[in-house]
């Protein structure tokens, strides 16, 4: 389907999940600024909540997010504590402005948690927050999940969940450190499908050891249990930013060429069986809220990945977890020690991040644009790149300031986008290749 064109695709580019993305993450921004947000925002303001667990029962080997061992009741306890009095300190903050109309739990695994304390947490901030009526999702780790946190989560009104599942390949699960039997989430799904709560899958490509065979058995056994989402990542190596990693061999991995099959494959597969593409990683039924907004022009892009979610204010809590504004993006201490630090301190936790320009704003409203509709107008203030190495092998259209992707574009998303990025130099070792 896909024309492969590996000099497109030899330079790293970011996720864009933000612009400026946190590469330009600076402590010159931080608590002060998320306070003077904070104060300033306005009584009927659409809000979306984060809240990151940062812990894990299992630390998969090719994980990149910021989770360690859950292996100590004290550890775990102390930082739900923590939590709660940062979810009250900002919402006595607020006094009551804005509206929730998201919550969502990420980690890590939040059900590293006792599951009375995961309840614990969503009830303080249903009683701190206007937030009855909000969406919620939970990320989910199918290795710890029992009936009573399926129960659970039809109980406390969990809309969603997300579980990880990555690859049913026994052979790959070893090579990444992730072993979970097919019929253990085949078990899940049913569990979540009777208490009438949507399930998302996550899975990848360009695992160790992973042939097109695994991928293709993978997703047919993922549409067979007809999850309402499925993400479909490329893995990222990078162990020289996560040592975890190092454990992976990288002769096992893929390299560009087959890594691309696998992507184009993915993008066969799915909609075949009746999923919508929903940007250049996701896909859902057609009756799913992504769907939807692919359709009607409202899919969004934010540090939880593409969205349907019409908030432009985002709070983060927890260690490490992001807080988004118009102007502002700004992140929590990372290390979960120092973040309760300054709670038990009575502070904000933001320790750093970025304000964003007009110019940045206007760059990012194109890279978002690009990436979830296929196609951007480039307003006044902002030049049209040189784009002509994409235009000559018919990937892009230009005209009249107006920029359209083309349906042979998909995989070269990314790096069409990192044309409008003003920071990304030539030569980057934080990012991930496009593919």
């Amino acid at each position: 389907m896909w024309t492969y064109h590996p000099d497109l695709l030899a330079r790293p580019v970011p996720r864009y999940t933000s612009y400026p993305t946190a590469a330009q993450f600076g402590d010159a921004v931080g608590a002060a600024d998320l306070a003077s947000r904070l104060d300033a925002l306005a009584q009927d303001t659409a809000l979306s909540l984060y809240v990151h667990i940062p812990y894990c029962h299992d630390i998969c080997w090719y994980c990149g997010c910021n989770t360690g061992a859950a292996n100590k009741a004290q550890r775990l306890s102390a930082y739900v504590d923590a939590l709660e009095r940062e979810i009250a300190m900002v919402a006595a903050r607020l006094g009551g402005r804005g509206r929730v109309g998201r919550i969502a739990f990420g980690g890590g695994s939040p059900n590293s948690l006792p599951l009375v304390d995961f309840i614990r947490l969503l009830q303080h901030i249903t009683l701190c927050f206007e937030a009855h009526d909000a969406q919620i999702s939970v990320e989910l780790d199918p290795r710890r999940l029992d009936a009573q946190w399926i129960e659970a989560m039809a109980v406390m009104g969990v809309d969603r969940v997300n579980l990880g599942v990555q690859t049913f390949t026994p052979h790959v699960q070893a090579r990444i450190g992730r072993v979970q039997p097919l019929d253990m989430v085949e078990r899940a799904v049913e569990g979540f499908a009777r208490a009438g709560v949507a399930t998302g899958f996550d899975l990848m490509y360009g695992l160790p050891g992973q042939t097109m065979d695994d991928l293709a058995a993978t997703l047919d056994a993922s549409i067979a249990m007809a999850p309402a989402r499925i993400a479909l990542f490329g893995y990222a190596h990078m162990p020289r930013l996560l040592p975890r990693q190092r454990r992976i061999d990288a002769q096992d991995l893929p390299d560009v060429a087959m890594r691309f099959a696998m992507a184009d494959a993915g993008h066969r597969q799915l909609p075949g069986a009746g999923y919508q593409p929903v940007g250049f990683d996701h896909f859902a039924r057609p009756d799913d809220g992504l769907a939807i907004a692919v359709r009607h022009g409202r899919l969004r892009r934010n540090f939880q990945g593409f969205n349907d979610d019409p908030a432009d204010v985002l709070l983060g809590f927890g260690a490490s977890a992001i807080s988004q504004f118009p102007d502002l993006i700004v992140q929590n201490e990372k290390r979960a020690g120092p973040w309760r630090e300054r709670i038990e301190a009575g502070e904000l936790t933001a320790s750093r991040g970025t304000l964003r320009s007009a110019d940045d704003r206007r760059r990012g409203r194109v890279i978002e644009a690009l990436l979830c509709r296929g196609e951007a107008q480039v307003g006044e203030g902002l030049a049209m790149p040189d784009l002509r190495m994409f235009e000559q092998r018919g990937l892009v259209h230009v005209s009249a300031g107006r920029l359209a992707l083309t349906p042979q574009a998909l995989p070269y998303a990314r790096s069409i986008a990192a044309c409008f990025d003003a920071y990304l130099q030539p030569v980057e070792q934080r990012f991930s290749h496009a593919v």
